[in-house]
Parts: structure tokens; sequence; C-alpha cells
């Protein structure tokens, strides 16, 4: 997995997650390292401050809730749910244990994370097993269907 910052004031991830609170670096951290053993041809980047992970498409982000731009009121809502785990393409996934929520999203679900404990390692893999298939989809080298023969 290729890792590389954006010019400007973006950070590299690595500087991104040193900047964090000790609580939400552990939680980051730990889903950061799930994400780079289960999508090794994903590309690691910074975009707005926070890790996505692409390949074809988007597949994934991690954003830890200091990292916030909005109001205070919803801050403090954003910040009591903790680390956000957000799959791009969650509406395509089976979802059969409910363990993404969309919250009124069309497409991006996710998962909260407040400590290291809450991370259920087999779930979290078999979510972006599951999410590096749809991306397959998005395949800019998927073979065209074969026309059908004229009679």
């Amino acid at each position: 997995m290729s890792s590389k910052a954006l010019p400007g004031p973006q950070k590299s991830v690595d500087e991104m997650l040193q900047s964090l609170p000790k609580n939400e670096r552990v939680v980051m951290a730990k889903l950061r390292n799930l994400i780079l053993e289960c999508l090794p041809r994903a590309t690691e980047y910074l975009s707005i401050g926070v890790p996505f992970y692409r390949r074809n498409n988007m597949i994934c982000f991690i954003w830890p809730p200091t990292v916030y731009f909005g109001s205070s009121k919803k801050k403090d809502v954003i910040k009591r749910k903790g680390i956000t785990l957000g799959f791009w393409h969650g509406n395509l996934m089976s979802n059969d244990d409910g363990a993404l929520l969309g919250e009124g999203r069309k497409q991006v679900y996710c998962m909260y994370f407040q400590t290291i404990k809450e991370i259920n390692d087999q779930q979290i893999k078999s979510l972006l097993y599951e999410a590096e298939i749809i991306d397959e989809g998005y395949s800019k080298k998927r073979k065209k269907p074969a026309l059908h023969a004229k009679r």
C-alpha cells in the first residue's frame, strides 16, 4: 500500500496520527493497521486532514472527532460517537448484523469506536474484504461483456 501526503499544509498520515489525543491515536492506529493488512493494494492518503483508502474507487476512511468542521453543537455529538470508520459504498454491503449505520445517508455507512476494546478484528476484516470485492467492480481494466453475434 502506498502512502502519500498532499501538497500544502497537509501532513503525512503518521504525522496526523501523532497530532491526535492519545485515546484517538490508539483507536485510529488499530483501525489503520487492520485496513493496511486487509487492503494491501489500496492507496492511503490524507484528504481534509483524515486518512482515506482507495484503489479503483474510494473504499473507506477513518475520521477522528478531533478533525471536525462544523457547529460546536454537532461537534459534541460527533465526539460522543468516537472515531468513525466509514465505508464509501456501505450501501452495497450485506450488513446482515446491522453494524454499519446509514444514519440517513444514501451511500456512506459508518461504525463508531470510543475505545480499542470495541473493535472486533474479525468483523472489521470481513467488512474490509467485502469492501474490496465491491471496489473490484469499479476496476478500469474490467473486461467488457462479449457482444452477441448477429444472425
